[in-house]
Formats: C-alpha cells, sequence, structure tokens
C-alpha cells in the first residue's frame, strides 16, 4: 500500500473514530500531495520517495512550530503541535540510531577514500543521496566532521 492510500484510508479512520487531530494531519497530508500532483508535468502519481520527503518536510515545519511555541512557554500549542509531528512521523521510515550512522558513515568514507576534512564534499554528496529518509542532514554533517576531523 503506497503512503498515498494509508493516508487516505486512514483519513476515513480517523473522521470514523472522531480522531480531530489525526484527521487534521492526514488531511494536511492529502493537501501537501495533491498540490504537488496538480503542478505542470507532474505525474499522475507520485513516488512513495517524494512522498516521505514532503512529510519529513511537514514534520519539519511542525517540530519548529514546537520549539519556538516552548520558548514563548505555550504549553498547550507545544502539546498540539508534538501530537501531530508523531502522526507524521509514523509516515516516515525509522531514523538510523547513532551507531548505525556511523557505521553507515564510516563505509562511505572508505568508500569514498576520503582522509580529510577537505574531501567531506565528497562524502556527504554519497551520503545525503544514500542516507535520505533515514538521517538528519544536520546530524550527517556534524557525524562527517567528527570522522574526518
Amino acid at each position: 500500500m503506497t503512503i498515498e492510500e494509508r493516508v487516505s484510508k486512514g483519513i476515513m479512520e480517523a473522521m470514523k473514530a472522531k480522531d480531530t487531530i489525526r484527521l487534521e494531519v492526514l488531511r494536511n497530508i492529502k493537501k501537501v500531495i495533491l498540490e504537488a500532483k496538480s503542478v505542470a508535468g507532474a505525474p499522475e502519481h507520485l513516488e512513495d520517495a517524494d512522498c516521505v520527503k514532503m512529510i519529513q518536510k511537514l514534520a519539519k515545519q511542525g517540530t519548529d512550530a514546537a520549539d519556538i511555541y516552548k520558548q514563548q512557554n505555550r504549553e498547550d500549542l507545544y502539546t498540539h503541535e508534538m501530537a501531530q509531528v508523531a502522526i507524521l512521523n509514523e509516515f516516515l521510515p525509522k531514523q538510523l540510531t547513532e551507531e548505525e550512522l556511523t557505521t553507515a558513515l564510516r563505509a562511505i568514507i572508505e568508500r569514498v577514500g576520503a582522509t580529510s576534512m577537505k574531501e567531506m564534499g565528497k562524502v556527504m554528496g554519497v551520503a545525503t543521496k544514500e542516507l535520505a529518509g533515514v538521517a538528519d542532514g544536520k546530524l550527517v554533517s556534524a557525524k562527517v566532521k567528527e570522522l574526518l576531523g
């Protein structure tokens, strides 16, 4: 079942269960997917990888908003935003642990033949492609600096 199909099915289930937060999040995902499909030249069906990128963007926006609410002592809005992010995360691939990330990056560094910080660009180019969706770009960058430094 594709992400798009899971979202549509989830909307129906959320409506039946009267789960307003889940319904709001799923409708937002569906809206973003429909907007992407309506762009001129866009394919009729989006790949799951494209949907994952869109959902990651929504989750990042939600997390950033939650951080702002936390700073402003708006616990009610923070809690609501984090509940939405939790639902978005259900549609995203499992993130790598720090140990798994380190192992993957060591393998990439070895394969590319990087030995110094000067070659960080080569490593990051490969790492961002291979680890897309399963590791945050900032974490990847920090870990590569640590391993090459």
